[in-house]
């Protein structure tokens, strides 16, 4: 029987070749989307889960009161670590480690070599015991415990000394501006970091480097690096988390309370709302998950429209495999193995594409994704045969077993309202996903852009900043003077921090004129030199910026208008701001500046005065002259720092950065609303040339009697654009509760405009009928006497 079903399977292909073939090439464009998705979704829910010790792995994160409401960091008090480790009898293990950005890119030499440039972390003695990164060589409780060792990953020992061999050896690192020792030797060589850790880094270096008797990081007062915890198996971490709250308050600091969050979630939830979780990545997997589904549904949509649809065609030979005894159930098993069987060869062709698709969809996502073949990914493509199989194939199984033996015979089948019904509800639901997507396409497109060409405050086109080591760091300000005179250069300056993100903040130690004392209000803060508000555009509304005119410029301060405004200050420029215990007289107030992405809010900030300290020196360079300045900014940086290479990115790239999530989304959910579009009109397409095929003895007639060729058109486009009208009016109420929801994440954003769903419309409407309207046409046209002679 099953060699019997095999066989009608294949005649039943082989005699409707235009449906098989749409079918074919709607299924497999749907499971290509879906399997590329389910890569991509399976590689970011794994990214921080490979730690031996994940279930027991927990972040600490505090919640800070302040005037703006209350801010989360998962920056905490440097001595957290060690005093949970004492104090907390649930908590196996507890190491600090700075983040990433504190050595975001370091120069590291050895002797005799060339430097090589790398990012590193601050860690404590039991980091690797905590975290899995495998040591090659080196003891996990023993590398970290001097003050001067380095662990270093595989490659960047291979590329300093071409062997791992390298344990005692010496290396020279120009480390963070809070620590003066740079010497370190190698204690430990670690295998290369898993592209599913969402920290990358080349070496790591004792945290006690930078905290010392004298450190800051000492205070419970001040934040710094991250603090994670193991817990003891069987221990409660809702119990840990109820005794926590009071932890910072039994210290000293009131306003401040920590919890605990599973490490592996900080990749994805990670965004935060007045000290609630409310998102994060995890809103674009579950996007990207229903996308995936809903794509495969509306190729399982086509082959049942298709189905039933050709069932008048195949109602006879039902009729007779009923006379000859056939049960309902052995037809119903016929229609279902013909789904799954096409389901099965649309498979195969899927996973063709895929691996044609993948190198390019690496590209856009920035990831490394491959096909493995193991018992997940057989588990989950045999769920995709048996899920797709079963909603593509169930209702024209129940559809076609249930005709009548003798109406089926005599070749009248009845159409029930029902029927209609549901053929016509499916290609609603498919067109209300395709507007769907159309409108979330067009709105994050404008929201991208609208990011990208607001008035952030400061000037990042054309200008560019080199990264500060060795003399350079030293003396940045005869650097500075030196190359303003290069032609092309407009103007240079320097900053302590990284221009954009990387900006320190402070809750406590500074005053001013008329402060309510339980007002907390949370500054950030950048040391600046001379000049770096021209050279960046910024501009003052008020009072003057740093100058070289004035040698007193060290105890001044400038404060921007959000912090201003926060203060309640009126008439600042003159007045005291008390500052760590030093007076700072405010000088001038700076227009608002978006330091952060559109996400986030301009927040109070303040700079101070230093010329010492350099992190990135800032040159910005007149358009159309970048080659030459370049170049000549190279061969004076080498006469003034000898065997060192420059470092230098063009800000605007940084500023691209911020939003790189973002624009990969835009891109992908582009290339998902046009396949969904392009399966939905296939079906379409196929639904409007059966219907033509089966109506065209009525055509022939109504020409003979005189109808015309657009009287024909417009009787076949009729039924297959109203649907398409009814998806269009479910869609955009939906798409304004989607989109909206999305925007909502930006502290700027776009204003949702009729057009955006009007367009959306519109355009759904115009493919659909454009669809109908080739095989309507073809109809029309058509000699009646062949319609009349084709029957």
């Amino acid at each position: 029987m099953f060699q019997h079903h095999l066989l009608l399977i294949y005649r039943n292909f082989k005699k409707y070749k235009s449906s098989f073939f749409i079918n074919l090439i709607g299924l497999s464009a749907g499971l290509t989307c879906a399997l590329l998705i389910y890569l991509w979704v399976s590689d970011e829910v794994q990214i921080d889960h490979f730690h031996a010790k994940s279930g027991q792995l927990y972040q600490l994160m505090e919640n800070e009161q302040t005037e703006s409401g209350i801010n989360t960091t998962d920056q905490t008090a440097g001595i957290l670590a060690e005093a949970l480790a004492k104090e907390m009898p649930e908590v196996e293990d507890a190491v600090a480690a700075s983040p990433a950005y504190w050595i975001a890119e370091t120069k590291l030499s050895a002797k005799n070599e060339m430097a090589v440039r790398g990012g590193g972390l601050f860690a404590g003695k039991d980091f690797f015991k905590v975290f899995s990164y495998p040591l090659i060589a080196g003891n996990i409780s023993q590398v970290l415990t001097a003050k001067n060792s380095i662990i270093v990953s595989e490659l960047l020992a291979m590329k300093l000394f071409h062997t791992i061999d390298v344990l005692g050896k010496e290396i020279v690192w120009e480390n963070a501006d809070m620590t003066d020792e740079n010497h370190a030797l190698i204690s430990g060589v670690f295998k290369a970091i898993p592209t599913s850790s969402s920290v990358q880094f080349d070496f790591v270096v004792s945290l006690q480097l930078v905290m010392g008797p004298s450190s800051s990081f000492l205070s419970w007062g001040n934040h710094g690096p991250n603090t994670f915890i193991v817990l003891k198996k069987g221990a409660n971490p809702e119990t840990l988390n109820a005794k926590l709250k009071g932890f910072m308050k039994a210290k000293g600091e009131n306003r401040r309370e920590l919890s605990i969050r599973p490490y592996a979630n900080g990749y994805l939830y990670d965004q935060y709302e007045n000290g609630k979780q409310v998102g994060g990545r995890i809103e674009y997997v579950k996007l990207f998950a229903l996308i995936a589904i809903f794509i495969l549904i509306i190729a399982c949509v086509n082959f049942m429209n298709l189905a039933t649809a050709r069932a008048a065609v195949r109602m006879k030979e039902v009729g007779i495999k009923k006379v000859m005894g056939a049960s309902r159930q052995s037809l119903m098993m016929q229609y279902l193995g013909e789904s799954v069987l096409l389901t099965c060869l649309s498979l195969f062709f899927s996973l063709l594409f895929v691996e044609l698709l993948l190198p390019q969809f690496n590209v856009l996502t920035g990831k490394h994704l491959f096909l493995h073949f193991d018992w997940k990914l057989i588990l989950t493509l045999t769920g995709i045969i048996i899920f797709t199989g079963l909603i593509a194939g169930s209702y024209p199984a129940l559809y076609l077993s249930g005709f009548n033996p003798a109406a089926a015979l005599k070749g009248k089948l009845s159409h029930s309202m029902g029927e209609l019904w549901t053929r016509q509800g499916l290609v609603v639901f498919q067109f209300t996903l395709s507007v769907i997507l159309i409108v979330c396409v067009l709105v994050v497109y404008k929201q991208i852009e609208f990011v990208q060409h607001i008035q952030i405050g400061y000037k990042k086109d054309n200008v560019l900043y080199i990264e500060s080591d060795g003399k350079l760091k030293e003396n940045p300000g005869a650097f500075i003077a030196e190359i303003r005179n290069i032609p092309g250069v407009m103007n240079a300056s320097s900053i302590d921090k990284r221009f954009i993100g990387d900006l320190k903040s402070t809750v406590g130690y500074f005053n001013w004129e008329g402060r309510d004392p339980k007002r907390v209000i949370k500054f950030q803060f950048a040391g600046i030199n001379s000049g770096l508000i021209e050279t960046m555009g910024m501009q003052m509304a008020g009072g003057r910026s740093f100058s070289s005119k004035f040698g007193a410029d060290s105890t001044k301060i400038i404060l921007n208008e959000a912090g201003i405004k926060m203060m309640g200050l009126k008439n600042p420029i003159g007045k005291i701001f008390s500052l760590w215990h030093k007076e700072l007289q405010i000088i001038g107030i700076v227009k608002d500046v978006h330091f952060e992405s559109m996400h986030e809010v301009v927040k109070p900030m303040f700079f101070l005065y230093n010329s010492k300290q350099a992190s990135r020196i800032m040159v910005q360079i007149k358009a159309g002259q970048e080659k030459e300045a370049i170049t000549e900014l190279q061969q004076r940086y080498q006469n003034f720092n000898p065997g060192a290479g420059m470092v230098y990115r063009f800000l605007d790239q940084d500023f691209q950065a911020q939003y790189v999530a973002e624009n990969r989304i835009s891109l992908l959910s582009r290339y998902f609303a046009g396949l969904a579009i392009l399966i939905s009109c296939l079906g379409l397409f196929g639904l409007a040339s059966f219907t033509a095929q089966r109506k065209l003895k009525e055509i022939g007639v109504r020409k003979v009697l005189g109808a015309s060729e657009w009287g024909i058109i417009y009787s076949l486009s009729k039924d297959f654009v109203k649907p398409v009208l009814i998806s269009i009016v479910i869609a955009l109420p939906l798409s304004y509760i989607v989109t909206k929801h999305w925007l909502d994440t930006f502290a700027y954003r776009i204003d949702l405009q009729f057009w955006y769903f009007a367009g959306a419309g519109f355009l759904a409407l115009f493919i659909s009928w454009l669809t109908v309207s080739v095989q309507a046409i073809r109809a029309g046209l058509k000699n009646p006497v062949e319609c009349l002679r084709d029957e």
